[in-house]
């Protein structure tokens, strides 16, 4: 894992600026340690809602977090990152949900993503919950791509890092001596 801290500028949308630090950082997973800043502009779709929400005034970001990912490589990747956040008007009002495009930085925005080289993240349909689902691959270190046939991590089901049933992991690590 690696961290990037990063400044955005008055004008900046949040989301696209955030993804364009990881694509720059030629990484495919990452995820939001920490964010805070202003917005002047924010859409948040909140649970179960359709479209986001739609937000205009002096805001500001409590709380950032998600992960960072693209479907596909190169030019033709699309997004698929999923980004929660928690902003104050300036009444005091708090609102929060999924962090939506159109986003605009109002003062500054202090971000801090921990990449991950050695993991791509996608979004694919889930059969049980209908909706796209974070998918976690390793990352081949050779050549940057996913190895053909290469296990989907999820859940307990998946493997670990070293090729191992996440059980047997846990179980490896519990039998670890700690200093």
């Amino acid at each position: 894992m690696q961290t990037l801290p990063i400044r955005l500028s008055p004008g900046q949308d949040l989301r696209s600026a955030i993804e364009a630090a990881v694509r720059g950082a030629n990484c495919r997973a990452a995820f939001v340690l920490s964010g805070i800043g202003s917005l002047s502009s924010a859409g948040l779709r909140f649970a179960g809602a359709e479209q986001p929400r739609r937000l205009t005034g002096d805001m500001e970001i409590l709380s950032l977090s998600g992960t960072v990912a693209f479907n596909g490589t190169g030019e033709g990747a699309r997004s698929s990152s999923h980004l929660h956040m928690a902003l104050s008007t300036a009444t005091g009002d708090v609102l929060g949900g999924h962090v939506a495009p159109g986003c605009t930085v109002r003062t500054t925005a202090e971000v801090l993503l921990a990449l991950l080289p050695e993991w791509a993240f996608s979004r694919e349909p889930d059969a049980v919950t209908g909706y796209d689902e974070l998918v976690v691959r390793a990352v081949e270190a050779a050549k940057g791509d996913l190895p053909p046939g290469d296990q989907v991590l999820g859940g307990l089901g998946g493997l670990g890092p070293r090729g191992e049933d996440v059980a047997d992991a846990v179980t490896r690590a519990r039998k670890t001596p700690r200093p």
